[in-house]
């Protein structure tokens, strides 16, 4: 039974949540125990990954992805995937529509803002990662809500982001423009690129 359990997980990307495993044949005591004997990792409550895996480069953006499908990466979370900061987030940042319940997640740590409307929807870009997907902002979408939440995330982490993205060959001025429109803040964000782009 632990060898059909090792091939349904390992076509699930290596990375299972319990209610999928449950709905694939695989009872929780296959999964305990396997955990118990380390041949699965527990990334998060009713989530496990094959020991036997490699390690996943963004196990936190990929415990996010399976535990919250409705998040969307974004602000630092987002720059330093797109390499646009030299920050190290020390949480996961995640947008969620205005109306969701709030997300509980013991790990990895999280600091939730609510979007709404495009603000919410637009520039998701969708990353395959060790079989999860995750969805991010783009860079354009992120620099636009950095202006937005510059008081939050520090307006040093925006200078920064924007000078980064300036020395990219795949500047997108349209892009920021219209994302700016978008999160209201164009007035805002304009100044700033007329200087440096």
């Amino acid at each position: 039974m632990e060898n059909e359990a090792k091939t349904i997980i390992r076509e699930h990307g290596g990375t299972i949540r319990t209610r999928d495993a449950l709905k694939a044949g695989i009872h929780c005591r296959t999964l305990y125990a396997m955990r118990d004997r380390g041949e699965l990792e527990q990334l998060a409550r009713g989530l496990y990954r094959l020991a036997e895996e490699e390690p996943p480069e963004n196990p936190d953006l990929i415990t996010v992805a399976h535990k919250l499908p409705d998040a969307v990466i974004c602000l630092i979370s987002a720059l330093s995937f797109h390499d646009l900061t030299t920050q190290i987030p020390h949480d996961v940042h995640l947008a969620i529509p205005r109306q969701s319940r709030p997300p509980r997640l013991d790990h990895p740590p999280i600091k939730v803002y609510r979007f709404s409307g495009d603000a919410y929807s637009e520039g998701i870009e969708l990353h395959d990662m060790d079989g999860a997907t995750v969805k991010i902002y783009n860079p354009e979408k992120t620099l636009a809500d950095c202006f937005k939440y510059r008081n939050r995330i520090g307006k040093d982490i925006v200078l920064e982001a924007i000078r980064l993205y300036r020395k990219r060959n795949t500047q997108n001025v349209d892009a920021l423009l219209r994302y700016a429109r978008i999160c209201r803040v164009e007035n805002v964000m304009r100044p700033y690129l007329e200087a440096i782009l």
